[in-house]
């Protein structure tokens, strides 16, 4: 059976699978509860990560059925893994375990990835001026156990949005199956493919398509660590030993996005005094709220942010830059994004203002032709906002630091500490 079908078959599981648990998880409490730090409004079913892995395991079994060679190690490992922190996160969306708890599965999954399949990074490419492996020792497991927990809770902080994190994650996922494909063995990779599939089986249920103007079911913990857990294992499989497919400076672009809004929203709070894992709605994607555009807009845009995090990747593999440029850039870029997020005041100003200019023009146009119907299509509330009631605020419960920004859009600017 052809890769294709295989993909078609999980993509097919995990639709089955979402709309069997979906009333279960309503009359079991296995809901998202709506409150002040959250946009949905009533209770929403948290099944989408139960679904995406067992509809990757129900495919992985197709398979095996189909002969394929894989080795049995790394399946135990990467199943265990995952069939771990699924476990722990459906635990979590019921009765919220602590940190700690949360923590320790991640900490065990990582091990089982290093100890029980040997995806580990030893080397960090040729990262120095003479372009020599810059090699880990023994660095080697503690690195990749806090590469492994920064990318799994990377992956839970992007989860903010209808549709948000499993694009961002399909983007990435297409990304690594892309660079295997390309200069590597697509049988090393044969998983990645289906979770893409399960993944787009998800966003069928969970962005906000043409008549739902919300999601039906969310991700849920258990989906974002599973799917931060799978994104490490690929990015460091892929990028390690005599036969590594990309350097592990490229792989960091393949997961730019959820790495900068981490890092710089850990910064930001630890700048401001706070915990670096207290709650808030200081994101990327709260900027574009702010600044006018829809969730689907946000969602596309930052779907298409990733995609060029991925295509700088790809390029870099392919015209074999030095690593150390590459992770120079990236250094660069995080750094950009540090100072917009830091400035997110000027940021919003900027895109209220295009966003007002792309009104505008669209009235003007409309003015003149009764018959055109503006440049897209709009949901709810933004498609009854005429020009003149272009500038008020986005309907959205957001913090004082922002609040402030959004309300001098047209003052002076605000001090963001």
């Amino acid at each position: 059976m052809s890769v294709y079908y295989i993909s078609l078959a999980a993509l097919a599981s995990t639709t089955l699978l979402i709309l069997l648990l979906r009333p279960i998880a309503v009359k079991t409490g296995l809901v998202d509860i709506p409150n002040e730090r959250k946009s949905h409004q009533i209770p929403t079913p948290l099944v989408g990560g139960l679904a995406i892995f067992s509809g990757l395991v129900m495919a992985f079994l197709l398979t095996m059925a189909d002969g394929a060679a894989l080795h049995l190690r790394e399946i135990l490992s990467f199943f265990g893994g995952g069939l771990l922190l699924v476990t722990v996160g459906v635990i979590d969306d019921f009765i919220e375990l602590s940190p700690l708890a949360r923590f320790a599965a991640q900490i065990v999954a990582a091990l089982l990835m290093i100890f029980g399949a040997g995806v580990v990074l030893t080397d960090l490419g040729g990262m120095t001026l003479s372009g020599r492996l810059l090699t880990m020792g023994v660095f080697a497991v503690p690195f990749t156990v806090f590469a492994t927990l920064g990318v799994i809770n990377a992956l839970n902080m992007c989860d903010g949005l209808d549709g948000l994190s499993g694009s961002l994650s399909l983007v990435s996922l297409t990304g690594l199956f892309l660079a295997a494909w390309l200069w590597g063995d697509v049988a090393d990779v044969i998983l990645l493919p289906l979770l893409g599939s399960a993944v787009v089986g998800f966003l069928l249920f969970n962005l906000r398509l043409p008549g739902r103007e919300r999601a039906s079911i969310f991700m849920g913990d258990a989906g974002s660590m599973f799917l931060g857990f799978a994104l490490t294992w690929y990015a460091v499989s892929l990028s390690q030993g005599e036969s590594r497919v990309i350097s592990p400076a490229a792989a960091l672009w393949f997961l730019m996005l959820p790495i900068f809004d981490t890092v710089t929203m850990m910064l930001r709070r630890l700048l401001r005094g706070r915990s670096p894992f207290s709650p808030d709605r200081e994101h990327l994607h709260h900027v574009f709220l702010l600044a006018g555009y829809t969730v689907n807009e946000t969602v596309g845009l930052m779907a298409a942010i990733a995609g060029c995090g991925v295509l700088i990747g790809l390029a870099s593999v392919h015209w074999q830059l030095p690593e150390l440029l590459v992770a120079g850039a990236f250094l660069l870029a995080g750094l950009g994004y540090f100072w917009m997020i830091m400035h997110a005041w000027r940021v919003m100003r900027f895109l209220h203002r295009s966003i007002c200019r792309r009104r505008i023009t669209s009235d003007r146009r409309r003015s003149q032709d009764p018959t055109y119907a503006g440049p897209e299509r709009r949901s709810g509330a933004d498609r009854r906002l005429g020009i003149h009631q272009s500038e008020a605020a986005v309907p959205v419960r957001i913090s004082p630091p922002l609040a402030s920004s959004h309300a001098q859009l047209s003052s002076s600017p605000p001090t963001l500490r």
